[in-house]
């Protein structure tokens, strides 16, 4: 009988903005935006030998009646701009952004992370996401215009096109020979054209290729649309999916649809967010968990949230009295633009339905309301329990590591660095010290060979 060998974890921090994630009143809770802060956590991050450290990016501030949402504002600075100063402080941890593919142009996003790959050393990853909605594309010359139903459409195109940039070059170009002369062994390097019914561009690519070939791809898209470009495209999948059961249905679902692709198991790993809790005992952690909940949803933030559903003012109710007894307010227009968790609930009337029903049996007050219903830590225990859990997930087949968001920024990730990194390098699932240098080396991904026959411009000589 043979034994199945230990999985190998990876684990990823992600920097999280202001918003009921974090509890940004706690005294050890440090700016959002200050250079420091993302030092700390970076390194923080390399000193456990995280694969990789992650940024998510909103084009737009989100509001709610009209103001801006206070409790969401992150105040971040541009995501290259964060990335490209960590690769000057760190040296191996990975450096992923995320970076939207609907209102951005393949040139320009295809060069920054090219040039991010070189600055890093062969580091960089790249978040491809979609926005469909008019009010994030209020910001951007073709506000809003594009469909929802053709957005993972432009997707595909967009990073098909950047892949086409990428290896417009294939690595053995430059010769920088000083004796020769010669600087450039084709001078037909970076020659580029595509055609097609998002993008037509031709032109040059200004970037030799860098150390990855590629950035590491990643997609966050749960739908069946999303599931299919991951699969089909991503070298990492996000998962929202922390559970037993549910984690590996999704893992078995995404890994099955691999085959159609040409791809292989190994080739997408399936990363879960994560949060945890750390206490001394299983008892303290339950205990702090349910402390940081509460500060992770003040009364003010209990109202906000349940005006997603019910689609109107509730500024007058207490959060710390019962439901409104009136229906939510339907129709297209929401109050709470840019919330993606208005698009949550499909009907708003059936969930008030269930809400009221839970709130009566358990006899729970607003607050008490949504903090039942939203999600709570993935990891809630001592070290070794957790370490256990992570584990037992991994190795069961329901994530391929996992995406650990602190509630405190800058320093929350450092107790689990210092104690359940520890136990997880002592039960051999997690690496002592880096392997390589490069994010591709760290997740087990192959560099990719660049495509055969781009584009040649017949004027120009071979050197």
């Amino acid at each position: 009988m043979t034994t199945k060998p230990l999985k190998q974890i990876h684990l990823a921090a992600h920097f999280p903005g202001v918003n009921n994630t974090t509890v940004w009143s706690d005294p050890a809770a440090g700016s959002h935006i200050d250079f420091d802060s993302f030092v700390h956590f970076a390194r923080t991050a390399e000193r456990a030998k995280f694969d990789f450290l992650f940024l998510a990016e909103g084009l737009r501030l989100r509001e709610q009646g009209g103001r801006i949402y206070d409790l969401d504002v992150v105040g971040r600075p541009d995501t290259f701009t964060v990335l490209a100063a960590l690769a000057a402080v760190t040296d191996r941890l990975g450096l992923t952004g995320t970076i939207n593919s609907t209102f951005n142009e393949p040139y320009e996003v295809a060069r920054q992370f090219a040039s991010l790959d070189h600055l890093s050393e062969g580091r960089a990853a790249w978040n491809v996401v979609t926005s469909w909605d008019a009010f994030t594309g209020e910001n951007f010359r073709r506000g809003g215009f594009l469909p929802r139903e053709e957005r993972y459409g432009r997707a595909r195109e967009f990073l098909a096109t950047a892949h086409e940039l990428f290896d417009s070059w294939d690595g053995g170009e430059i010769a920088a020979d000083a004796g020769s002369g010669t600087f450039l062994r084709d001078a037909r390097a970076g020659a580029f054209a595509h055609k097609g019914p998002q993008f037509d561009i031709e032109g040059r690519f200004n970037v030799p290729r860098s150390p990855q070939g590629r950035p590491v791809i990643f997609q966050a898209g749960d739908s069946d649309e999303g599931r299919e470009f991951a699969a089909s495209d991503a070298d990492a999948i996000f998962s929202r999916y922390g559970t037993l059961d549910e984690g590996r249905e999704f893992y078995a679902d995404v890994k099955r649809r691999l085959a159609k692709y040409g791809r292989a198991h190994e080739e997408l790993k399936i990363l879960p967010a994560a949060t945890f809790v750390l206490g001394d005992t299983d008892a303290e952690a339950r205990e702090a968990a349910h402390e940081v909940r509460r500060l992770q949803v003040s009364g003010q933030t209990a109202i906000k949230y349940l005006e997603h559903v019910w689609n109107r003012d509730l500024s007058g109710y207490d959060p710390d009295g019962p439901l409104p007894d009136i229906d939510p307010e339907g129709g297209e227009n929401t109050i709470a633009l840019g919330r993606a968790s208005v698009r949550g609930f499909r009907d708003p009337l059936e969930t008030a339905r269930q809400w009221r029903a839970l709130a009566e049996a358990k006899n729970l007050s607003i607050r008490e309301l949504v903090i039942a219903t939203t999600s709570g830590q993935t990891f809630v225990g001592s070290a070794a329990t957790v370490a256990e859990q992570i584990d037992t997930l991994v190795q069961a087949d329901a994530a391929d590591g996992f995406i650990l968001v602190p509630h405190i920024t800058p320093g929350g990730l450092d107790v689990f660095a210092d104690t359940v990194v520890p136990l997880l390098q002592e039960r051999g699932v997690f690496r002592g010290e880096y392997a390589g240098t490069t994010l591709r080396d760290h997740l087990g991904l192959a560099v990719p060979r660049a495509a055969s026959g781009r584009p040649r411009r017949p004027s120009s000589p071979e050197l």
